[in-house]
């Protein structure tokens, strides 16, 4: 219960906060603006992407645009979402919606290692920096009890610019791009010749090759592409 209250107490603190308040409307602009294109893409019937059909994300897209409507319902439903972000009285609500899309998107592209994946692991984080924002609107329908822990109405307190948590954003930014440079051996990148621009580098440069002619020739699957990458790598091509 001590660290529950204490939390409580940062909570209002930060509440009260003039940058707090500023940051969160920074990210209800950046998620917002996340949705809008990809949204309108949709909308339009057009390909998201200009990712090569036989990208493993490239693969992915081209089964989601064949979807015929379900793949507007998509667009329609992203650019909701990013007209309650903007406003101001629906923005919880947009929270809670783009959340569970950014989840799922954050999943999609960590699993075909698409280069994207910073921005999207970002964006993730900015929505739920929303969600706890909102806690005090949010926690009368979560599913345990929250009535314990004794937020009341915030008021106006410090405006002190705060140090310490814009020092942990910028620490966390840097670990999600320095962390994902060192995530995967190897990445299919965006395209064939980045692939292969990549392979100088790598510890196994005839086996990165082969890996992404693998990817972008043959049209093999990124796992099938991955275990023959593995073998060629183990015998020392």
């Amino acid at each position: 219960m001590r660290l529950l209250n204490r939390l409580a107490a940062f909570y209002l603190e930060a509440k009260g906060n003039k940058w707090f308040r500023y940051f969160a409307v920074f990210c209800r602009i950046g998620v917002a603006m996340a949705f809008i294109p990809s949204g309108m893409v949709k909308v339009m019937g057009e390909r998201f992407t200009a990712l090569p059909s036989n990208h493993p994300l490239g693969h992915y897209f081209d089964a989601l645009h064949l979807t015929g409507f379900y793949y507007t319902f998509i667009g329609a439903g992203q650019l909701i979402t990013a007209a309650l972000l903007l406003i101001p009285r629906t923005a919880v609500l947009g929270a809670l919606m783009a959340f569970p899309i950014m989840f799922n998107i954050f999943v999609l592209v960590h699993a075909t290692r698409f280069e994207g994946t910073r921005i999207v692991t970002l964006i993730l984080l900015a929505n739920s920096y929303l969600l706890c924002w909102y806690f005090d609107r949010i926690r009368y329908i979560m599913p345990f009890k929250t009535t314990n822990l004794g937020i009341p109405t915030y008021k106006s307190g410090s405006n002190k610019f705060p140090f310490a948590f814009f020092g942990l954003v910028i620490a966390v930014i840097a670990a999600v791009i320095i962390g994902n440079l060192y995530m995967y051996d190897i990445r299919p990148g965006n395209s064939a010749e980045e692939c292969t621009n990549g392979c100088p580098g790598n510890s196994s440069p005839e086996a990165c090759q082969q890996f992404c002619d693998c990817i972008y020739n043959q049209g093999k699957p990124l796992d099938t592409c991955l275990k023959e990458y593995e073998g060629a790598s183990a015998r020392g091509k």
